[in-house]
C-alpha cells in the first residue's frame, strides 16, 4: 500500500514562506507537487526526479523550490514570495507506470 503524507501547509501572508513536506512509504523515480484552487483545475507545480532534474511551472519560477531525501523518500517544495494566487490546495503526486498516486492535500492560504 502506497501512502503519501503531506505536511507544511497553512496561513502565510503575502510575501511569506512555507515549506510543505511529503513522506512516502516506498522510493519513487518522480515526485511532485499540484495544487488545486477553488473553481480551478489541478495543475502541476513543480517535480523532481530521484537524479536531482526539476520541472517548474512558470508560476513557480524563481519563487519556488523543489527538492528531496531520497534516504528518506521525502520531497519538499519551499515557497517563498507567496501572493493571494498561490492560495490551493497543494498535492503530493508520484506517478508509478499506470498509475498515479496522490497525497491527502493540504491547504496553503495566502492572505493579503
Amino acid at each position: 500500500q502506497v501512502q503519501l503524507v503531506e505536511s507544511g501547509g497553512g496561513l502565510v501572508q503575502a510575501g511569506g514562506s512555507l515549506r510543505l513536506s511529503c513522506a512516502a512509504s516506498v522510493s519513487f523515480n518522480v515526485m511532485g507537487w499540484y495544487r488545486q484552487a477553488p473553481g480551478k483545475q489541478r495543475e502541476l507545480v513543480a517535480r523532481m526526479l530521484s537524479g536531482g532534474s526539476t520541472y517548474y511551472a512558470d508560476s513557480a519560477k524563481g519563487r519556488f523550490t523543489i527538492s528531496r531525501d531520497n534516504a528518506k523518500r521525502t520531497v519538499y517544495l519551499q515557497m517563498n514570495s507567496l501572493k493571494p494566487e498561490d492560495t490551493a490546495v497543494y498535492y503530493c503526486h508520484v506517478p508509478d507506470g499506470s498509475r498515479d498516486y496522490w497525497g491527502q492535500g493540504t491547504q496553503v492560504t495566502v492572505s493579503t
